[in-house]
């Protein structure tokens, strides 16, 4: 099942430390009976979580998972990145004895490292440009409950210690200040390293990581989990089209052997970002004689990223050519659906001035009557039907001459930066919730401000 399970501790620390361990966890052997759990509990969890897919090594970590939540044992969960590790933290928090607690879950690889030390344990006022008051740190706010630390193998080697010592013994200092504070947090860690050749390479504490991997829980990559693949795209696309009044998506046998082959190197992410891509661009409205889109091998192919065997999984390859990143990619798609949004309001507007005997200029564009009517999701079976109708866009065609390159260039810089500040603006500068608004991860977000001197 390729889940590992391991009572770790750092060599040179008394064994018998760690009886209690050995004592009352040994029925967390993973060949134990006590891991097991019957299928409607296990669809019940996976549910209370949108948790997809029947994979034994999935259903094993969830089980492990909801064992171990009543202990305060240290977890460090593994994987690759995209695989969903962030839903075992929540699980171990809602199923443990500190539910009724705070939880935070901090990326510490969107943080930089000039500021990380004041995110996790606070500042004094004046201890640092910029700190006009004082400030709790995550230790310190998340105190009597759960602490997800993810990507921790991005934290900064001074910062490493500060982290032992709040494991070894539940205190802290803030920046700025001489007083050590007591906290009673767990600590639950996730990373898409291998912590083990960080240690060797001397990029992360040997002590450190003996204290986060008492207990190892391994999420399984999704070119590991190939009867869920198909069942991934169903939902992604059936979700997008529903949210976005889209055409359903079905491929062809030659297709679904296509999406299941290929590697995933970004695993569920990049998944949902190809399901998406084909759902925006491929399908067809909805009309009342065809409800869906059916893709094939070759229409498919033309979404799948090319694979690099020279990479790891986790590793995302840069861009090439003339092909986009990720963030761009999909900051564009949601720029085509607004557009398509505003059009259908334009059209709206022409049909009421129309009704009026109001002349519509001719240079405004042409729209087609192509109704809609929306379908049920197909990978979960008949659902409600929504009664709105939308209209199809088509060939339009701007009577202006053809912007040069340099123009369009800087039009779509123009474009992202209004797009960046705009999303700032609307969430007060929280810059989580605007890159989760503009589609870009925060660390995205934070290169381009600095990319475009938005500070």
């Amino acid at each position: 099942m390729n889940i590992h399970f391991s009572l770790a501790f750092e060599p040179s620390t008394s064994v018998g430390k760690y009886n209690y361990y050995f004592r009352n966890f040994a029925k967390l052997i993973p060949n134990s009976d006590h891991f097991c759990m019957d299928s409607q509990e296990l669809q019940r969890l996976k549910n209370k979580y949108d948790i997809i897919g029947n994979d034994a090594a999935l259903n094993r970590a969830l089980e492990m998972a909801v064992t171990i939540a009543p202990t305060d044992l240290t977890v460090l969960v593994t994987g690759e990145s995209g695989v969903g590790k962030e839903n075992i933290p929540k699980i171990i928090h809602q199923n443990s004895l500190r539910k009724t607690g705070k939880y935070f879950a901090v990326n510490c690889g969107a943080i930089p490292e000039g500021t990380i030390d004041s995110e996790l344990f606070g500042h004094e006022k004046g201890s640092f440009t910029g700190a006009i008051e004082t400030r709790k740190g995550y230790f310190q706010e998340a105190d009597g409950g759960t602490l997800f630390l993810d990507e921790i193998g991005e934290l900064p080697l001074p910062s490493q210690a500060k982290l032992l010592r709040v494991l070894q013994s539940g205190e802290f200092i803030k920046v700025g200040s001489a007083k050590v504070e007591k906290t009673n947090v767990r600590v639950i860690a996730a990373t898409n390293n291998d912590l083990l050749h960080a240690v060797s390479q001397g990029k992360f504490r040997k002590d450190l990581y003996y204290r986060l991997n008492t207990i190892e829980i391994r999420m399984p990559a999704l070119r590991e989990r190939k009867e869920d693949i198909y069942l991934f795209f169903r939902k992604f696309s059936s979700d997008f089209s529903e949210k976005y009044g889209m055409g359903k998506v079905t491929l062809t046998n030659d297709a679904i052997d296509l999406l299941i082959g290929y590697r995933w190197p970004g695993n569920i992410r990049q998944l949902k970002s190809v399901a998406e891509s084909v759902t925006a661009l491929e399908s067809e409205r909805l009309t009342p004689v065809s409800g869906r889109c059916e893709v094939d091998a070759a229409t498919l192919a033309k979404y799948m990223p090319k694979e690099d065997e020279a990479q790891l999984p986790a590793v995302v390859s840069a861009s090439k050519g003339d092909s986009l990143p990720d963030s761009d990619r999909d900051m564009f798609i949601k720029a085509i659906l607004d557009l398509n949004k505003a059009l259908i309001e334009l059209r709206k507007e022409v049909d009421e001035l129309k009704g009026k005997g109001t002349t519509v200029p001719a240079s405004a564009p042409v729209l087609s009557p192509h109704r809609i009517e929306p379908d049920d999701a197909e990978w979960q079976g008949p659902g409600p039907v929504p009664s709105e109708k939308i209209s199809k866009v088509v060939d339009i065609k701007p009577e202006e001459p053809e912007e040069p390159e340099e123009q369009k260039d800087l039009s779509l810089e123009n474009l992202k930066v209004e797009r960046i500040l705009k999303a700032l603006k609307k969430h007060g500068g929280n810059r989580k919730k605007a890159a989760e608004e503009v589609g870009i991860s925060e660390r995205t977000l934070y290169r381009d401000i600095k990319k475009y001197h938005l500070d």
